[in-house]
Formats: C-alpha cells, structure tokens, sequence
C-alpha cells in the first residue's frame, strides 16, 4: 500500500494516533511515527512500534538515531504526512517554519508535492485564538490540508470546538489525499 509518516504531539488525544497508526497498519500501509518530545512523555514510543512494526522516533540526535540525516531520510520515504494530533505550539512552529525537532525539521524537507494532513487538537479557546487561526490560515495557504477538530467535551472538562476527529474520519480524509 503506501509510506505514511503520523506525527503525534503531546496532547490528551495521543490516544487516537496510537488507534489511527494500528489502523492503518492493519490496512496494508506502512507506517513510522515521529513523536514530538513532549508526546513521548505520555506515550511510550514502543508502543508505536509495537503497533506498526517499526521504531518510532522523538529525534534526530542521540543512540536511537538511524543515519545522519534522518529527517531528509523520513521526509524522501513519505507518501504522505498526517500530524494527529497536533497542538497549538507544533501549528505555530510550522507555520512559521521553524525546525526545532524532528517532525518540523522533516516537515519542512518534504517535497511539494507529498501531501500533508494536518489534525488539530485543543482546548476550543486555544483553538479559536487569533494566532492559532492565522497559523492554521498559513499552513492551508503553504498547501496542507486541513481536518477541522470536532465539537464536544474534552479532555480538559470543557465543551466545544478542539477534539481530534474519530480515527475513521482521519482514515477517510487519509485515503482521499494518497496518490493512485
């Protein structure tokens, strides 16, 4: 099937990456999961591995590194890229195109026409915040697509607009956006 790059930050909705990589590995794709450092606190990279069969990474430094220019190595692999979630701070870094980690650094070293997805997850004020709208009004305009999070409670008690779609949903617009 095809290469999918997930890229998951730290967000109480991680739980859905973690749903969405198993998923789409059992569809045939291959996937490899870049996690944010934060994300790593709340979710284990093995757990990702143990999910797709392939190691996940949280950067491009250090033992667990696998060449010496992973992010150009990740970003020529891909067929597509979907950040789910993501947060306020990873849309605001790559809108402005920022590489600070590995997810933003390979971000950036995609090729124009590899398809990217964008899964926005937070509270709905931080989601309806000024800066966060025209960041995400910048990626839109710099060609990535956009799923719009959902209303309903989240994790921080509150109700609205913030929650990350359902995992089919994120499959659907997935497939949509895969070349052939």
């Amino acid at each position: 099937m095809s290469r999918l790059l997930l890229g998951a930050c730290a967000s109480a909705a991680i739980h859905k990456a973690c749903d969405l990589a198993s998923k789409l590995t059992q569809e045939g794709h291959e996937v490899r999961t870049v996690l944010t450092e934060r994300a790593a606190e709340l979710v284990s990279p093995q757990l990702f591995e143990a999910l797709t069969g392939e190691a996940a990474r949280t950067s491009e430094f250090g033992a667990a590194r696998e060449g010496g220019m992973d992010h150009i190595e990740l970003a020529r692999w891909a067929e597509l890229l979907v950040v789910a979630p993501a947060t306020a701070g990873t849309v605001g870094r790559l809108a402005q195109g920022l590489a600070d980690d590995l997810l933003s650094t390979l971000a950036l070293a995609l090729e124009p026409a590899v398809p990217r997805l964008l899964c926005p997850a937070m509270n709905p004020v931080m989601y309806a915040h000024p800066a966060v709208r025209r960041n995400l009004e910048q990626l839109v305009e710099d060609g990535w697509q956009l799923l719009e999070p959902e209303a309903g409670r989240l994790a921080c008690e509150e109700h609205g607009q913030g929650r990350l779609p359902e995992v089919s949903r994120i499959q659907e617009r997935i497939r949509e956006l895969l070349p052939g």
